[in-house]
């Protein structure tokens, strides 16, 4: 093999089946962790903010709706996106065991 080559051989075995992965769960959480860091961003901000100049009784009815406003319209975005990608599984498929009754 030349310096500087990409070796030829495959990385794992080609018997092996591929590893099953759980992607609601996986998206729930990686939803959840950029909610958090959002929230946290905000939270931050917002209190050096109030340290430096304060916060007017006119902006407290928009931190709620800045701080839950974009996680909730990101859930509802991958819902839908869900959704919308449920309609493009073939009718035919058994995707759960159910009876013949």
């Amino acid at each position: 093999m030349p310096p500087y080559s990409v070796p030829r051989r495959p990385f794992g075995s080609h018997n092996e089946e591929p590893v099953p992965v759980n992607w609601r769960r996986g998206m729930i959480r990686v939803w959840i962790l950029v909610s958090v860091a959002w929230i946290m961003g905000w939270v931050l901000y917002l209190a050096v903010y109030g340290l430096q100049s304060g916060l007017k009784t006119g902006d407290l009815p928009a931190i709620p709706v800045l701080l839950i406003g974009p996680p909730i319209a990101l859930l509802l975005f991958g819902l839908a996106a869900g959704w919308a990608f449920r309609g493009f599984r073939v009718d035919g498929r058994k995707d759960s065991v159910t009876s013949d009754q």
